[in-house]
């Protein structure tokens, strides 16, 4: 059985780093390479939105709020994916989630999320 079992969070100040982790438990190598992976956050009140994502082959994309701050990083050995956020603000406050998704196999998994709250 697959599970996405995210890490990191907390209570960070304003202008502090911090760093998620995404564990892939029971997934093999192949599903894992095969998949696009991506952290999400998700602010109160507000949608579920995309912040940055590392496709299968490696391209990377970050959403325009978190571009030179935050970075996405995998490690194929492990199974496991990061995301280090630095000069952290208060909107970044969030429940943030990793989303494996692989078309090869037809598999899309989600963690359960990690909160980040970014204090003022």
């Amino acid at each position: 059985q697959v599970q996405l079992v995210e890490s990191g969070g907390g209570v960070v100040p304003a202008g502090g780093s911090q760093r998620l982790s995404c564990a892939a438990s029971g997934m093999i190598l192949s599903v894992f390479t095969s998949s696009d992976k991506a952290w999400y956050a998700q602010a109160p009140g507000k949608q579920r939105e995309l912040v940055a994502q590392i496709s299968s082959d490696g391209i990377i994309h970050y959403a325009d709020s978190v571009k030179g701050r935050f970075a996405i990083s995998k490690d194929n050995t492990r199974r496991r994916l990061y995301l280090q956020m630095n000069s952290l603000k208060p909107e970044d406050t969030a429940v943030y989630y990793c989303n494996f998704a692989s078309r090869s196999y037809r598999t899309d998994y989600w963690g359960q999320g990690t909160q980040v709250a970014v204090s003022s």
